[in-house]
């Protein structure tokens, strides 16, 4: 069954993003009937990373000054070292992560991509976890970290690492397919 039938999900990301971070996740959403779309700083192609190993390219669909938030029903952040602390000091990619909170869609983020998260000013009063390196920096943000696989509060989905992309994918779908979660606490969407 695919859960995700017309709707669009935007995948923000720069060089370096970690390749499996973003190549399992987008795999898991077309699966489930989405259509994807890589929105980038860059033009043509973005490089991937296996950790500090130079891995795929991905094509660029939109380029970020081009792409409009309204698009897109979703947003994913892969993480990876250099991708989010690229995006994290564009104003561009600031705003456009910041219309998909001021619209209610539900956004995805997993390992680093927290990062980007902190500078829009969207994780004050939320709970989240990310890689364990940038928990200060989310605390810090006035967001609550937690060391769990997957964490889901108000449509935000958050993961720590490669090991946890099963359950992020999972929970990714079921907020993307439901989009209602957005606004309510980290308890209610539990329930």
């Amino acid at each position: 069954m695919q859960k995700l039938t017309n709707k669009r999900v935007a995948i923000l990301a720069a060089d370096g993003f970690e390749e499996v971070e973003l190549l399992e996740p987008r795999k898991a959403l077309e699966e489930a009937g989405a259509t994807t779309v890589v929105v980038s700083p860059a033009s043509r192609r973005i490089q991937g990373m296996n950790h500090d190993e130079k891995g795929e390219t991905v094509r660029v669909d939109v380029q970020l000054d081009k792409a409009d938030a309204a698009d897109y029903d979703a947003l994913m952040l892969p993480g990876g070292l250099i991708n989010p602390d690229t995006l994290r000091t564009n104003k561009a990619a600031l705003k456009f992560v910041k219309e998909f909170f001021a619209a209610g869609k539900p956004v995805a983020a997993i390992c680093h991509a927290p990062w980007v998260l902190i500078d829009a000013d969207v994780v004050r009063g939320r709970i989240l976890t990310s890689w364990p390196a940038i928990k200060t920096d989310v605390r810090n943000a006035g967001g609550s970290w937690v060391d769990r696989e997957v964490v889901v509060d108000q449509g935000l989905v958050t993961s720590r690492k490669p090991d946890d992309i099963p359950a992020f994918n999972a929970r990714m779908i079921e907020e993307f397919c439901e989009g209602a979660h957005a606004g309510q606490p980290a308890a209610a969407a539990r329930a």
